[in-house]
């Protein structure tokens, strides 16, 4: 069955309407373009009227700008980059400007993904991942595209990052897990090649090897999954266990505790966890996780008038590195702490 579409409604009819210019709707429609108050409302009250609806395609090929954002990642099993995409994207929106969502799991040649990226003319590219190497954001910004890593570990090109201090992290970590009185800790991090796996380990390393009556394992899950993490400490239970782990992200942790509540050890009166993020599922009811808290929302915040500041600038780029303070969530999955003022440290 053919599907008969309605006549879309021109610029010209708007501007008849309204008793203004083409020019005058166009920039009424424009993000940050400047157009008399009173103009503006009677184009937007003529577009109502008609049912008009600026076209985004036809108005790149005149200013040579799509408004589209190229979104990488490349975890799409882990739920904060859900968070993380649904804030991101409905900031954006707020903003005038639309996501392109580019999925490179698995991808290794960033060649192939700027080409991809390119063919669409993004106006910019947000990396939102940190196990993607820094050669992806390297390779967009020298095709000139504007970058902003999120997740990123410090700035390593021309291009900016938003994150944490993630060895400050595993230290604030390995804190609370000292603070329990636990003389036998464990690290279970995530994909050993990460970034931020390595460096939450290094920081974590700084504060056990300074205890010498503390003894620590070390292990990484093959990903930020639940059967990752459930696998890993399945495969760590052939050993002695540690009194106490901390995992390298909220999902590997909830494998964990369920592969050590399915041999009938409880958490954390068998074995104490503290993870990473503080994703919404580690706050309901049934698994009520201690964890180090990211604060999402103000990293994309900040993300977002990053790229905004790129777009917008006519002064030369200087690329940037902001990294935000962490906190500890308190719940159920560790004892309190014997020395309450390591339990709820903020990032320095």
């Amino acid at each position: 069955m053919s599907r008969i579409t309605k006549n879309r409604v021109t610029l010209a009819e708007v501007a008849k309407l309204a008793g203004v210019s083409r020019s005058a709707v166009s920039r009424s429609f424009t993000v940050g373009a400047s157009i008399a108050p009173g103009t503006l409302l009677r184009v937007r009250d003529a577009a109502k009227q008609l049912g008009y609806r600026p076209n985004i395609l036809a108005r790149s090929l005149t200013t040579g700008q799509t408004g589209l954002v190229g979104l990488v990642a490349n975890n799409f099993h882990n739920p904060v980059y859900l968070e993380f995409f649904d804030i991101f994207t409905r900031l954006l929106q707020a903003r005038g400007l639309r996501t392109l969502l580019i999925n490179l799991t698995d991808e290794v040649e960033p060649l192939r993904s700027l080409d991809l990226l390119l063919q669409y003319q993004v106006d910019a590219v947000v990396v939102a991942t940190s196990t993607l190497a820094t050669s992806f954001a390297s390779a967009f910004a020298d095709a000139g595209l504007p970058v902003v890593h999120a997740f990123g570990r410090d700035n390593e090109g021309d291009y900016d990052v938003v994150g944490i201090d993630n060895r400050e992290a595993g230290r604030i970590a390995a804190r609370r897990l000292l603070s329990c009185g636990y003389q036998y800790v464990g690290f279970l991090g995530g994909p050993q090649g990460s970034t931020s796996t390595r460096d939450r380990l290094a920081g974590f390393m700084d504060i056990v090897e300074a205890q010498s009556e503390v003894t620590f394992q070390i292990s990484f899950a093959q990903d930020y999954t639940f059967e990752a993490g459930f696998e890993a400490m399945q495969g760590l239970m052939g050993d002695d266990l540690a009194q106490g782990y901390f995992c390298g992200d909220d999902v590997i942790s909830i494998g964990a505790m369920s592969a050590l509540r399915r041999e009938g050890i409880s958490v954390p009166e068998g074995v104490g966890i503290i993870g990473f993020n503080n994703v919404e599922m580690a706050a309901w009811d049934n698994i009520r996780l201690t964890t180090v808290a990211q604060p999402l929302r103000q990293i994309i915040e900040v993300t977002v008038e990053s790229l905004l500041a790129q777009l917008q600038s006519k002064e030369p780029y200087r690329p940037s590195a902001k990294l935000l303070s962490c906190e500890i969530i308190e719940r159920d999955t560790l004892p309190k702490s014997t020395n309450q003022g390591t339990a709820a440290v903020p990032l320095s």
